[in-house]
């Protein structure tokens, strides 16, 4: 047995992952454990969170923190909400509608200015450094919010820049039980009849040449093999193995697998959120929290499927003019979906990217890498909105008021949904973590 049981073990993995077109890496287990955390006390609604991820680095002096009369505020003037007193961006028109759902951070000041160090650090509140592979706040937050009674995964990357931070969306010793269930894109066509960007999830359905009858004798010939394997080898890592392929079958056979296909909506709602990969991937992100999804990620990273739309070091302008239609028309229709479904005060929406962009303008009309002072922003649930978090010298260079730094933002983030930032996670070292070692912005919460 003992030199036979690898090549099963082999034999398990390749063929139910090539019947069912899944890795063995593990989106789906249910987390039995998990508890639901309540928006307040007295509601009965889980708490979920929506991440825009603007892959690149957004510029905040041409979106949300502008200096209008000064030589770096550049060519974009500001554009009125539906607050007094708080501006932003004219070309973030619909987003203006909103802004009594927006709560605006314009002193985030944190000290790395690299893409990948960068991401890290936004992303799990750790540079990439030590022994420790710390988890996103993705995997880190579904691994408190995930209910076994959602058949979808609790944990979603739609469109995803994966390069930029190769790890910085994944679970991390948190295991991978806790990994995203990835979703890829493919751009639409542009022009006078343009198509809708496609997402797809190949993990959801068996191959096309696998027919049903073909499918139910695999998987009964896998059920003996794996359970003849279980019994002679009693373990968390076979266990863990078993869950992972049982859930994933739940997921294949469950109706919820139909949130995944945006033809379901009508072609106005798809026109509504934008042609593009973002616009789809926040279409997206609506269906996913309507049924319970708990974390979702919809990464801008440009406006035809590239990877560096935001890392504007030349033509800055006109860039982000086109990155700001695509983010305008997808995060308002979001924002009007949810608080027409009455899921707005029970979702967190935070919109970030690695670091911000120089306020002085260079000789390729761009601006480059800065993390020393810029912007974020929170929406929805749990925090109070309808108000701007600190303040930028006049000339954008340095904060003045409020100083935030990316523990505080995260800290924020976990208490909005109900998780306290303390709550400790069990590291590869045995030794408990805190999710953040941060108090949150007491003036940013409800």
């Amino acid at each position: 047995m003992l030199t036979i049981a690898p090549h099963r073990r082999l034999f398990l993995q390749s063929s139910l992952a090539g019947m069912l077109g899944v890795s063995a890496s593990g989106w789906f287990p249910k987390l039995a454990h998990a508890a639901l955390h309540e928006a307040s006390a007295g509601s009965s609604k889980p708490r979920q969170c929506i991440l825009l991820w603007m892959s690149g680095g957004p510029s905040q002096i041409d979106t949300f923190d502008l200096k209008p009369g000064h030589a770096n505020g550049g060519e974009f003037k500001e554009i009125q909400t539906d607050v007094p007193g708080l501006s932003f961006s004219e070309h973030l028109p619909r987003l203006s509608k909103h802004g009594r759902d927006l709560a605006i951070i314009r002193s985030l000041s944190t000290k790395e200015g690299d893409h990948e160090r960068g991401t890290q650090l936004m992303k799990t509140g750790y540079p990439p450094m030590g022994m420790i592979d710390y988890p996103s706040m993705g995997a880190a937050l579904a691994s408190q919010l995930a209910s076994d009674s959602v058949a979808l995964p609790p944990y979603v990357s739609v469109s995803p820049v994966d390069f930029l931070g190769r790890n910085a969306s994944g679970p991390g010793y948190l295991g991978p039980k806790y990994s995203p269930l990835m979703v890829s894109g493919m751009p639409g066509s542009g022009g006078d009849n343009p198509t809708f960007a496609q997402l797809k999830v190949d993990a959801i359905k068996p191959p096309e040449r696998v027919t049903s009858d073909q499918l139910e004798r695999r998987l009964s010939m896998w059920k003996m093999l794996q359970h003849d394997f279980a019994t002679s080898h009693q373990g968390a890592s076979v266990g863990a193995h078993q869950v992972v392929y049982e859930n994933t079958l739940r997921l294949i056979h469950s109706k919820e697998a139909d949130a995944f296909d945006l033809s379901k909506e009508t072609d106005e709602t798809r026109k509504k959120y934008g042609y593009g990969l973002f616009g789809q991937g926040c279409l997206l992100a609506r269906r996913l929290v309507e049924r319970g999804v708990r974390f979702v990620e919809v990464s801008l990273s440009s406006t035809n499927g590239g990877a560096f739309g935001w890392d504007t070091h030349a033509d800055n302008f006109n860039a982000i003019k086109d990155l700001s239609r695509d983010l305008d028309n997808g995060w308002a229709s979001l924002m009007d979906d949810l608080k027409e479904r009455g899921l707005l005060e029970s979702t967190t929406i935070l919109w970030m990217g690695e670091f911000g962009r120089t306020p002085k303008i260079n000789a390729q009309a761009g601006r480059d890498h800065f993390p020393r002072a810029w912007s974020c922003v929170f929406a929805g649930g749990g925090i109070k909105t309808g108000q701007v978090y600190g303040k930028t010298s006049e000339d954008g260079m340095d904060v003045v008021e409020q100083k935030t730094g990316v523990l505080d933002v995260l800290a924020t983030l976990c208490q909005s949904v109900g998780v306290t930032p303390e709550t400790k996670l069990m590291s590869s070292l045995g030794r408990p973590t805190p999710i953040v070692e941060s108090s949150p912005i007491a003036e940013l919460l409800r």
